[in-house]
């Protein structure tokens, strides 16, 4: 597909990407840790670890994987815990020893971990002890041979590793009992790897990297085979589009989504190691209060977050008294940046909210808006390098500019399908490489892709197509509200009707008159025919609105 939009691309940004430059994420990993060893990588708990630490700390653990448990090349290692130090080492450390990294959410509940981890077939699992009575519930029905525990505090001082494993633990009782027979210390782990030798086992782009498993949101979650070769392809991707921003500049980007989420992790963990700069972990983003602190006492430049993170932090008042003089720019993705949170953003940072696009099976950035924005535009931006963007009817149809139609894309990035799920890949993947994305879009003739929303979730009201994402942002933009999620309730005369769910900010808001207020917005089969006000909405652990468990809790009643 050609482009004839690419004067609306800043200089230097639709440069196709040199896939030859590395061979592996592990190859990238080696060359930064080389050029930056004296260079802050990763902040957590006050504690900062520079690239060189970190460089020690995955040869050992890597050393323990591949020398003490025989782990071979190509097996499965889960990694099952929130932002901590631990985490990068972690998930270096398994793509060094030439392993595959399963990412996998500390949430889950017994049944989604199971899932995962039999899907998988994971032979080994790295664990902080607070959700190991999780996994002690399901471990003798999955394939996992050995465990790794590590605590919130391991590799923090001494002193203050101990305090915080001790309040943790025996304050605020957050680490349920577990027995997990033969399962070994991460810091024993580290100890004894450090007793062998150890290189970088070689991997190349064929090599899976990473089994990225979606959100579960529509069904059963299924393992996004993800090889190095795409993880590669879109770091250089990120790197073409965001180095003309950050240039030779060192700094500090913020990491509140958790690392097991591909956003977090491309974003965050991969690209700017590429560069340099320092990774400052949040572990729990959910306390906004305590997240506001922390941003407080740090300078940064960089920020990453899903519209859910933006509005939260945006309605504490403290958010405004941080010194953003350093703030280069914030990305939003994950879910649609609603064009009010943006706009509040630009007013209270000073900086433009930049909106991304992407999809776990694209590793994931495939869309994003120029760096230089001035403006929230409402677009999810322009197919970055080496990408093409094609919009397709139900019959895989290219559609003309302007036409509303399935967002298709085609990229290095691109996976290489869904683990053990031959059917479900060729669902989604069509024999030329287009990923069919599920999501409904327009193309503009610069080239800009709009997002409407997203096909599963689309209402159909008396043969009329209603986009929950329209009617969500007409309804955040209230003052009185502080987030909504919409949904289709089944209606015996018109087939569905638009429900909304809200959280209040003012408790004198009322069903008429937040009516009233969308009918100066939408059209009449637009508007919520049914309004539900509720303290809390259910989300993902990045801050997705669960639209399913609304159905389930509104609709079927489950």
């Amino acid at each position: 597909m050609s482009k004839p939009w690419l004067k609306s691309y800043p200089e230097g940004t639709a440069a196709e990407i040199d896939l030859d430059q590395f061979s592996s994420v592990a190859n990238i990993f080696d060359t930064s840790v080389a050029k930056y060893k004296d260079l802050p990588a990763y902040t957590n708990f006050g504690k900062t670890l520079n690239y060189y630490e970190v460089d020690i700390y995955t040869a050992q653990l890597a050393a323990y994987l591949k020398n003490e448990l025989g782990l071979e090349k190509g097996d499965r290692v889960a990694v099952m815990m929130p932002n901590l130090l631990q985490n990068p080492i972690a998930i270096f450390a398994i793509l060094r020893a030439g392993l595959v990294v399963v990412n996998t959410n500390p949430l889950y509940t017994k049944r989604e971990l199971k899932h995962q981890m039999t899907d998988s077939g994971a032979k080994a699992i790295i664990i902080v002890e607070n959700f190991a009575h999780v996994l002690q519930k399901v471990i003798a029905e999955t394939k996992i041979e050995h465990v790794i525990t590590t605590r919130m505090g391991d590799l923090l001082s001494p002193v203050k590793g101990f305090i915080i494993n001790a309040v943790v633990k025996y304050v605020k009782k957050m680490v349920p009992a577990f027995k997990l027979d033969g399962a070994v210390s991460f810091k024993k782990a580290l100890k004894l790897g450090s007793q062998h030798r150890f290189q970088t086992v070689p991997t190349n782009h064929d090599d899976i990297a990473f089994l990225q498993y979606t959100g579960g949101t529509t069904g059963v979650s299924k393992g996004a085979v993800l090889t190095n070769k795409n993880m590669v392809a879109n770091m250089l991707q990120a790197s073409e589009w965001i180095r003309t921003s950050i240039g030779d500049q060192k700094g500090t980007i913020i990491t509140a989504l958790p690392l097991y989420h591909i956003f977090s992790l491309t974003a965050n963990c991969l690209t700017f190691m590429r560069y340099g700069w320092c990774n400052y972990l949040i572990t729990n983003p959910r306390d906004i209060k305590g997240f506001v602190k922390e941003l407080q006492s740090t300078k940064f430049e960089v920020f990453t977050g899903v519209n859910t993170l933006f509005n939260g932090l945006l309605n504490n008042d403290d958010f405004r008294n941080i010194d953003f003089s350093n703030f280069r720019f914030a990305l939003g993705g994950g879910m649609a940046v609603q064009r009010g949170v943006a706009e509040r953003w630009k007013e209270v940072t000073g900086t433009t909210l930049i909106e991304a696009y992407g999809l776990t099976e694209t590793s994931p950035a495939a869309c994003m808006n120029p760096m230089d924005l001035k403006e929230f535009n409402g677009k999810i931006g322009l197919p970055i390098s080496s990408t093409e963007v094609s919009i397709q009817d139900d019959d895989w149809n290219e559609l003309a500019i302007g036409e509303q139609g399935e967002i298709c894309i085609r990229g290095p990035q691109v996976m290489r399908g869904y683990w053990a799920l031959p059917k479900e890949t060729s669902n989604v993947l069509s024999n030329s490489g287009w990923l069919h994305t599920g999501d409904i879009g327009f193309m503009n003739e610069d080239g800009f892709v709009q997002i409407v929303d997203r096909k599963k979730d689309m209402v159909l009201v008396s043969g009329f197509n209603v986009f929950p994402n329209e009617v969500e942002e007409v309804i955040a933009s209230h003052p009185g509200v502080i987030e909504v999620g919409v949904i289709g309730k089944p209606d015996e005369h018109s087939g569905e009707v638009v429900m909304a769910i809200v959280v209040k900010k003012d408790n004198a808001l009322t069903e008429q008159e937040l009516r009233d207020y969308c009918r100066e917005s939408l059209t009449s089969y637009k508007v919520p025919k049914s309004i539900v006000f509720t303290d809390e909405l259910p989300k993902t652990n990045v801050g997705k609105i669960l639209r399913r468990e609304l159905r389930d809790k509104y609709i079927t009643g489950t």
